[in-house]
């Protein structure tokens, strides 16, 4: 029996031969982790949304929710990856809510509790230049700059290199090192790893059409009165 449990794993996350020191399991429960995350993200959805309907009530429904989506975007990499980039070291042990949460996601990319030099930079860089430019883009949507498209140009590339940069390393790992990340359970991948992040690929898609567009249309406008004022 002393020879089963010495070979028993220390942690439950992929590959199960990790180096990851001072594993602790949640204390709470999933249910309450998932729940706690939930109101939090209605919460400030729904504060964003009246505020933004009290500043500026002529707003189209296709900007507040571009407001929505750009300033949920800067809370979540500013505060819950910002957490990341300050506690990576002592994630394994956290018992706080996001580290809680972590530990939780982590199950799907084991990356997170093991420090990950590629990880860490990426989720530095995203702290540091995409959460706050994810501000900025809201707050210039709602105040109806034209500088808005140019930067919400700049931070969807960031989200879509990003998120192909971080799919491509792991299933890099995975069937070429034969390295997996994500627990087999069908849940942990599909769910966690791939929904959640690809998200951050359909939505920036869909901006990043949407202000091409509209710089092409404004270009092309310009160019039309130009040759109308020359022809006159």
């Amino acid at each position: 029996m002393a020879t089963m449990d010495s070979k028993a794993p220390l942690h439950p996350y992929y590959p199960l031969n990790a180096q990851i020191d001072g594993y602790a399991p949640n204390e709470a429960s999933l249910l309450s982790i998932l729940s706690t995350a939930s109101v939090g993200a209605a919460a400030l959805l729904g504060i964003i949304l009246t505020l933004t309907s009290r500043l500026r009530p002529t707003l189209t429904k296709a900007d507040r929710l571009a407001i929505l989506w750009f300033a949920l975007s800067g809370t979540i990499h500013c505060f819950f990856e910002g957490y990341f980039m300050i506690n990576h070291a002592r994630m394994a042990s956290a018992q706080d809510f996001f580290g809680q949460l972590w530990k939780e996601y982590a199950l799907s990319d084991s990356r997170y509790m093991t420090s990950d030099t590629l990880v860490l930079c990426m989720e530095t860089i995203t702290v540091l230049l995409w959460g706050p430019l994810c501000f900025l883009v809201a707050y210039l949507t709602l105040s109806q700059h034209p500088l808005r498209h140019p930067l919400q140009i700049i931070v969807c590339m960031s989200h879509l290199y990003g998120d192909a940069l971080y799919y491509a390393t792991s299933f890099f790992d995975h069937y070429v090192h034969d390295r997996p990340y994500c627990r087999p359970e069908p849940y942990y991948f599909w769910v966690y790893y791939f929904l959640m992040n690809f998200i951050w690929i359909v939505v920036p898609f869909y901006y990043l059409y949407q202000s091409i567009r509209t710089i092409t249309e404004a270009l092309r406008e310009l160019e039309n009165n130009s040759r109308q004022r020359k022809d006159r």
